[in-house]
Order: C-alpha cells, then sequence, then structure tokens
C-alpha cells in the first residue's frame, strides 16, 4: 500500500505548490500570499483537504478521488474545481465565482455556497442539505439528485437533464427552463416563469408561487399542487395538472386537462396556436 502523506499547519503561496500529489492528507494549511500562485493543488489524486483556508485562483482543477471537508474559499479563490472525478464535499464555504464546472461523480453535502456560476457541464451531483445562493446554477448538467436544499438565485437548472428534488425550498426566477426529464417532490418553488420551454417537468406536492408559470412546456405533470400568486399560466402546455386551491388565471394551453378547485379566469382566445386543454373545476 502506498504510503500517506501528511502535510499540516504549512502555507503556500507559489505556483503549484503541491502539484500532482497523490495519496495524500492536507490538514490546517492555508494557500495564501504574496506570490499569488495558480492551481496549487492541480492533478491531485486520492486527496483529503481538510480544514483548509484557500485564497488564490484555480486551486483544485482535476483532481481525481478528492475528500473536502471544512475547508473555507474566499472570493480569491475563484473557479476552484473544474474538471474533476469522484469528488465529495462536506461542510465546506465557498465564496469564490464559477465553483464548480465539468466535473462529474459528485457528492455535495451540507455545504455552504455563493458563486454566482455553479455546477456548469456536471454529471451525476448529488446534493444532500446545506444553502446555495447562485445566479446561474447547474447549467446543462445531468443526472443530478437533490435533496433538503435552501435555494436562492436567479436562472437555476437550465438545460438540466434528468434532474430529481426532493423536500427542498427554491426561491428562483427562470428555473427549468429548457430542462428535461425534472421531478420534484414536496418542495416550495418561489418565483417568475417557471419551468418555460421544459420537456417532461412533473411536480409531485409542490407549492407554486409567482407569475406565468409553466407555459411553452411539453409533457407537464402537476400533482396535488398548491399555486399561489399564478397568472397566466400553462400558456401553450401540454399538460396534465391536479391543483388544490385557487389559481387566478390560466390561458390557452395547448392540450391536456387541468382539475382545480377554482380559478379566477379561464382566458381562451387570441392564441397563436391551435390550443385544446380543457380546465374542470372539482365538485365538492
Amino acid at each position: 500500500m502506498e504510503k500517506i502523506i501528511y502535510i499540516e499547519n504549512e502555507k503556500y503561496d507559489e505556483e503549484r505548490a503541491l502539484f500532482n500529489l497523490k495519496n495524500g492528507y492536507v490538514k490546517n494549511c492555508v494557500f495564501k500570499g504574496p506570490r499569488d500562485g495558480e492551481s496549487v493543488l492541480k492533478e491531485s489524486r486520492d486527496v483529503v483537504v481538510s480544514n483548509c483556508d484557500f485564497s488564490l485562483r484555480y486551486p483544485l482543477w482535476h483532481a481525481q478521488n478528492l475528500k473536502l471537508e471544512n475547508s473555507r474559499f474566499d472570493l480569491n479563490a475563484r473557479a476552484p474545481l473544474w474538471y474533476g472525478t469522484n469528488l465529495i464535499m462536506n461542510s465546506n464555504v465557498f465564496d469564490g465565482i464559477k465553483v464548480l464546472r465539468e466535473s462529474k461523480n459528485i457528492v455535495f453535502n451540507n455545504n455552504r455556497l455563493a458563486s454566482p456560476e455553479f455546477a456548469w457541464k456536471c454529471k451525476n451531483i448529488h446534493v444532500l442539505g446545506g444553502m446555495i445562493d447562485s445566479e446561474y446554477a447547474f447549467l446543462d448538467s445531468e443526472d443530478v439528485e437533490v435533496k433538503n436544499l435552501h435555494f436562492h438565485g436567479k436562472y437555476s437548472f437550465q438545460y438540466v437533464k434528468n434532474l430529481k428534488i426532493n423536500n427542498s425550498y427554491l426561491d428562483t426566477k427562470d428555473a427549468f427552463w429548457h430542462s428535461k426529464n425534472v421531478t420534484v417532490y414536496n418542495s416550495v418553488i418561489k418565483g417568475e416563469y417557471l419551468g418555460w420551454f421544459s420537456n417532461s417537468l412533473t411536480l409531485v406536492n409542490c407549492q407554486i408561487l409567482g407569475t406565468q408559470p409553466l407555459c411553452y412546456c411539453k409533457n407537464l405533470t402537476l400533482i396535488d399542487c398548491t399555486m399561489e400568486d399564478c397568472d397566466l399560466a400553462f400558456e401553450y402546455s401540454d399538460v396534465m395538472a391536479t391543483i388544490k386551491g385557487h389559481i387566478i388565471s390560466i390561458k390557452n394551453p395547448r392540450s391536456g386537462k387541468i382539475l382545480v378547485d377554482s380559478v379566477d379566469h379561464f382566458i381562451r382566445g387570441d392564441e397563436v396556436y391551435e390550443c385544446h386543454g380543457e380546465v374542470l373545476i372539482r365538485k365538492h
């Protein structure tokens, strides 16, 4: 068995300080200083990084079999994790930009993140708890599972494929645009223009809040959802929906049936496409 290399209580600021580290354990280290070196742990293999502080660019590119825990990335640690494989990240704080991109096989557990761009073009991501604040999150990623997440930001989950979300709170504008094969269970989704141009979006027992949701959708399904402050919903969508409670207005659903307790306005007419969708009022 290859001997473990222990690196503890050190400070590095030079370029590629620990380049190509293999079978290492890096603990209580600081990556910061006047030399402002990039890529301090680039091309690492089978490394654990614990309780470290990062303030240099591109520190963990091309990492394989990385476990990262209880560490902090400030605004200077931009684009810290790109092109990685088999990444486990537990209880870290990320405050830089472009945190994760073009990586695969990722466990993102109970982290706190504030990054305008997060998890672009990644595959096989499991997000378990924590808080994410991101303007563009999960863009064009595939095979994503999210549980118990508190999310805030705009334009999330665009072009994502094969996504499951459970027991989460999403405060997000333009979520799920152009997404494919997405299912959301037992969650709150707050924001404007939810799910436009999606294909095979399913919402189960969700609370939906915000104007003009779920338009131009294909294969849209809602099961026992509530819709608050929702107007002009379902325009030009192919939809099967059961909605609990009231909705402000429904406009020109393209096909399918929408069962609801009550609706203020069912708007039919002046449609661009031929529309045959039905709205049914539940009998009590």
